[in-house]
């Protein structure tokens, strides 16, 4: 049996468990990347290195900060401040969550805005009065499709950008991918509005969440909360944010993060033990897990496996919509549990492929690929954002499947539509 067999195997059981959760979710990644390097389809000193990944020690430094906009009250007075503004309307609230993170997101780091708007989101929540379950969610998903509008904004638009130059044609320019991310997001910020939200628990925090966030209310409301304090937190978040954004290569998203935590300990914002407490563990272990497990899919050959099954389908004479089609589903798919820079890097040459054996531009189809990576909605472990709000949103696996099945949907039928009218299949 082949390596990359074997690891469909793995991959199949994992993503059972995921949905049926007998087994908790972080202990299912963390498995899985156990059983592949047991059975030698990655090496074992791969197995944990998932734990070291940049995302990771990011998520880490964000959770800190978030615990430290609890603890000095500065969540509380933003979440006031912005409810004064768009009221305390769920689908305002929505609007607003999804329209900010979009913004920042596309040009910059999708996981950077999440994880930097996520406690002030929470926030908000608690002063409306609304289940932070109903607005985490469309957040993570904003920034995933706010990604789209730029070539930095996500690594796969890069990454087609960079196939066609090598291809020798012509590559996407920085603000080209705007002609079908604004569609994409408007569409997206509407299904949540009128469709997604309806699919949305109304979950209440756990009894260790719950005793946490009551601790954080009381020194927010108590009277004794420290004003500097508080706008030492607001500038620390600032400074991290600005950071993120500006993209220095000497100073990494995950850099910034964890300077802007050792900071609020050091100036006394959060104890120690008030840090540990406010990192996700399970959030941490689950990332950490799903990494060798998509690096196992990319080395074994499983990701090419299925893109070959796939195409192999097709046979004859294709038209040019149906093998975009195709392919921004099998993108999309392997996304759901594989990188999504791993997914376009895998599918962007067998994409150039097919469109010139057809005599089509391959645009369009490269295009498709790059857009279906990012929709990543289906899954918590599809994208960082995802995993993040994950255990502050208090999600289950199918509760993704639920609300994030539609969204994928919605954003197939946009792009099968948009994408042949700004990138002809045959261009005069």
């Amino acid at each position: 049996m082949s390596a990359a067999v074997v690891t469909l195997i793995v991959l199949g059981f994992v993503a059972l468990l995921f949905v049926t959760e007998i087994v908790p979710l972080a202990i299912t990644a963390m498995g899985g990347a156990i059983v592949l390097g047991v059975i030698g389809i990655i090496p074992m000193k791969e197995v944990f290195s998932g734990l070291s990944n940049s995302t990771v020690v990011l998520f880490a430094g964000m959770f800190v900060i978030g615990a430290a906009m609890f603890h000095t009250g500065l969540a509380q007075k933003l979440g006031e401040s912005v409810v004064r503004i768009v009221g305390k309307s769920e689908n305002g609230l929505m609007a607003g969550t999804m329209i900010i993170a979009a913004a920042i997101s596309s040009v910059s780091s999708n996981t950077g805005t999440t994880a930097a708007l996520m406690p002030v989101i929470v926030g908000i929540c608690a002063v409306a009065k609304i289940p932070a379950s109903r607005q985490l969610m469309p957040l993570a998903f904003g920034a995933g499709l706010g990604g789209i509008i730029t070539l930095v904004g996500t690594p796969p638009n890069i990454i087609a950008a960079g196939s066609l130059k090598a291809a020798g044609l012509e590559p996407f320019g920085f603000f080209e991918f705007a002609w079908i991310g604004i569609p994409l997001t408007i569409a997206g910020i509407a299904y949540m509005m009128f469709i997604g939200k309806h699919l949305l628990p109304k979950t209440v925090l756990s009894i260790d969440d719950m005793q946490i966030d009551e601790e954080a209310a009381k020194e927010a409301t108590a009277g004794t909360t420290d004003k500097s304090k508080m706008w030492i937190t607001a500038a620390t978040l600032m400074f991290v944010v600005v950071a993120m954004a500006l993209d220095i290569k000497q100073f990494p998203l995950e850099v910034a993060a964890i300077t802007g935590a050792i900071f609020l300990v050091l100036t006394k914002c959060l104890s120690e033990k008030q840090a540990y407490t406010g990192i996700d563990w399970v959030t941490i272990f689950l990332f950490a897990g799903m990494m060798p497990i998509a690096t196992a899919m990319d080395k074994s050959g499983a990701g090419k496996l299925i893109a070959d099954q796939v195409v192999g389908i097709l046979g004859g004479d294709p038209s040019p919509l149906m093998v975009t089609s195709v392919l921004f589903a099998l993108s999309c798919g392997l996304t759901q549990f594989m990188s999504n820079t791993a997914a376009t890097a895998l599918l962007a040459p067998i994409g150039i492929s097919i469109a010139k054996s057809l005599g089509a531009s391959p645009h369009a189809v490269l295009m498709a690929i790059a857009v279906a990576a990012s929709c990543a909605f289906a899954t918590p472990v599809g994208t960082p954002p995802n995993t993040l709000v994950l255990g502050p949103g208090g999600y289950k696996f199918m509760d993704y499947v639920k609300a994030g099945t539609g969204l994928v949907v919605v954003c197939f039928i946009v792009s099968v539509i948009i994408i042949p009218i700004v990138w002809p299949f045959f261009p005069k």
